[in-house]
């Protein structure tokens, strides 16, 4: 048997993904991080047959949140109430509709949950991971800021400071929607520097893995959305499935739960497209950039670390 933490298993391609884990490896003891009570009826639903699932609790815009997690989880495995931890998923994500929203702890919303929480994390469990392990990071094509990949509906990363990105209002009009889909990007981008990061920095047989799904219709992430928006996401956009344009839930699920159990092989450090392992954008290939967000993420995560 052996452990895996997960974020963002709730719904969407976490909860397909999840339910593909423990289909796929029985020995798998999957650990749902979920916020308030909704994480023990998903490990309720999620461990019917007989699969090994429990929770813990947690609201990700909140470091000391993510901090009592991560400490309860590294308590359990000392305890030997889980088994060696062997895999981490940071799949939650968000998109607001602007760039104002701020989290418990001032920071940017889309930062903090998209970037902040998943180092927390990383950083705290960092010492509990029983090698051969792997870190699967979800991130996201919009990074490119291309037409191609974002097909015109979300803008691609403004890249500043992470001090600056780590803080409200970091992009022109940040009361509009299209600050928010900028600080998106921008985040996922800030998170493959930061996976490439933990290849360098990370002991021998911890590998860390960026994930995309590609465009994915009819999640919830942008559940923040105006009325008219979440039914073209729900409703509408679902139909460009039928196209290569789009994945579907269940194949980004799939693709996801292939990364987490290695069925995708990928060396550490790796950007992988749905199933292929892949070159990210040029432009995530900055090294400078890449010890700013680790600096960055270390300098606010510090006080959580002690």
């Amino acid at each position: 048997m052996h452990t895996i933490v997960m974020t963002g298993a709730s719904r969407g391609i976490g909860r397909l993904a999840a339910e593909q884990i423990l289909r796929r490896s029985p020995d798998v003891h999957l650990v749902v991080v979920a916020r308030g009570t909704s994480g023990a009826q998903l490990s309720e639903e999620l461990g019917a047959g007989g699969h090994q699932v429990s929770s813990v609790s947690a609201d990700l815009a909140s470091l000391e949140s993510v901090r009592a997690a991560a400490t309860e989880i590294r308590d359990r495995l000392a305890a030997g109430d889980l088994p060696p931890l062997r895999g981490f998923v940071g799949n939650a994500g968000i998109q607001y509709t602007n760039a104002l929203t701020a989290g418990p702890n001032g920071f940017e919303s889309t930062f903090a949950i998209n970037v902040l929480a998943n180092h927390l994390f990383v950083r705290l469990l960092e010492d509990r991971f029983a090698a051969p392990a792997r870190i699967a990071i979800t991130v996201s094509d919009t990074h490119f800021g291309d037409f191609r990949h974002n097909l015109g509906m979300v803008p691609g990363p403004v890249w500043q400071s992470p001090d600056v990105l780590a803080r409200i209002g970091a992009f022109p009009e940040p009361d509009t929607a299209t600050a928010g889909r900028t600080a998106y990007s921008t985040s996922k981008l800030a998170a493959i520097y930061l996976v490439h990061e933990y290849a360098r920095r990370l002991p021998t047989g911890i590998d860390a893995v960026a994930y995309n799904p590609g465009f994915v219709p009819g999640t919830d992430l942008a559940r923040d959305a105006d009325p008219v928006s979440r039914f073209v996401m729900r409703r509408i956009m679902p139909m460009m499935t039928l196209t290569p344009l789009a994945t579907s839930r269940r194949a980004a699920g799939r693709f996801l739960a292939d990364v987490v159990l290695g069925t995708t092989e990928a060396p550490t450090g790796s950007y992988v497209d749905r199933r292929h392992v892949t070159r990210s954008s040029e432009e995530s290939y900055d090294p400078q950039r890449e010890a700013e967000v680790w600096e960055t993420a270390e300098r606010v995560i510090a006080a959580y670390v002690d």
